[in-house]
């Protein structure tokens, strides 16, 4: 990991890489395709920096080490895929209304249930949204390339740290498994979460000292004594009933990324500024996409393209920017229909929205898009 090396890389090993650059000292995981080099690499990584791998019995025990490493200071990671990811909401639910910093690698393959265990799929999007159950905020980020991985996986880390939130980095089995080069750098900016003043004798582990939606957290053993439940509680971490208290609570959680939509977002735009044509597509299947909006492009048809990567929140304000000129949009994506879903809110019926899905385990030509958008853009 020397500054400037430019390194051929698999996905789930750039990931890794990410995550030890963004601080990572704690994994806990359970090992399930198509995500399993994410812990095996990180098995090997750790000690060598002085962190802790740990394999727990289950998923939702991996996903409780890790909230436990973050309550002590440490900068935590786990990695699953579909069913693995269903098994782990409860706990992440508990990372939210707890407001731990932590970090969730979900590798999307076929399902429901065990499905296609080694194939591409994008089924995965609407639960890393809601998944989870009651309001809760939800930040998801979907990388396109190996180069990515590694980025953005620093990049989940920081927002989990900034705003003190679980932190979801879901993209498909392809880009996961896939080697491209990789330029490694030394000068990612690297985020930590506030803690309080040394010695702050009102500390309180839910009190909104700043502002900002977002308390200081002590790590647990560095002298502050405080209670930490999944029960709605008030500013002192202990359980209140209903009423006022738990409206604040919840508003504030889910306020502090709400309120930051614009600034978390991150997407891509290729060809917007006269689009008439307007894909929307994430993951590997954006790769595809822009293949077909380049070709229809050089048969005279103003195509573009809008990639979102994050997912949560969608990067609506720079999505309807795109909207200006734009006559159709499609979303291909390899599900039966859920971030067009997103897509079909956003746009607001400005203009037909279409859906394009593949359900065969099976990545998308560029083909099967460039027919379906000659179909609908006759």
């Amino acid at each position: 990991m020397s500054q400037n090396k430019r390194l051929l890389l698999q996905g789930n090993e750039a990931c890794v890489m990410g995550a030890l650059r963004a601080g990572m000292t704690f994994f806990a995981g359970y090992p399930i395709t198509p995500s399993s080099e994410i812990a095996e690499i990180s098995s090997i990584e750790l000690p060598k920096v002085g962190g802790r791998f740990i394999q727990m019995e289950d998923e939702i025990a991996s996903m409780a080490a890790v909230i436990g490493a973050s309550l002590t200071g440490q900068k935590a990671m786990t990695a699953t895929s579909g069913p693995g990811f269903s098994l782990k909401q409860e706990n992440i639910g508990y990372a939210a209304i707890a407001e731990v910093p932590c970090v969730i690698a979900s590798i999307m393959r076929m399902g429901p249930s065990t499905g296609l265990p080694t194939s591409p799929a994008q089924g995965d999007i609407m639960q890393a949204r809601w998944g989870t159950h009651g309001d809760h905020p939800a930040i998801c980020i979907c990388p396109t390339s190996v180069a990515e991985m590694y980025e953005l996986t620093i990049t989940a880390f920081n927002y989990a740290e900034k705003y003190r939130t679980p932190v979801i980095l879901s993209t498909d089995e392809v880009i996961a498994h896939m080697r491209e080069g990789v330029e490694i750098k030394d000068d990612y900016e690297i985020v930590n979460r506030k803690q309080p003043a040394p010695g702050d004798t009102s500390y309180q582990p839910y009190a909104d000292v700043d502002g900002d939606g977002v308390p200081p957290l002590a790590p647990f053993g560095a002298g502050y004594r405080y209670h930490v439940t999944g029960l709605a509680h008030g500013d002192d971490g202990f359980p209140v009933g209903p009423g006022a208290k738990n409206d604040i609570m919840l508003r504030r959680i889910c306020a502090k990324v709400e309120d930051h939509a614009d600034e978390i977002a991150i997407y891509e735009t290729q060809f917007t500024e006269d689009a008439e044509l307007l894909f929307v597509a994430a993951g590997s299947v954006a790769r595809a996409a822009m293949a077909v909006v380049k070709r229809l492009r050089a048969e005279g048809v103003k195509a573009g393209l809008f990639i979102p990567k994050t997912l949560w929140p969608f990067p609506a304000t720079a999505y309807k920017a795109c909207l200006e000129n734009v006559k159709q949009v499609i979303v291909p994506e390899l599900n039966l229909g859920q971030m067009v879903l997103e897509v079909e809110r956003i746009t607001g019926g400005k203009c037909p929205v279409s859906h394009v899905g593949k359900v065969t385990g099976e990545l998308f030509s560029t083909e099967e898009i460039y027919d379906f958008a000659m179909a609908v853009n006759k």
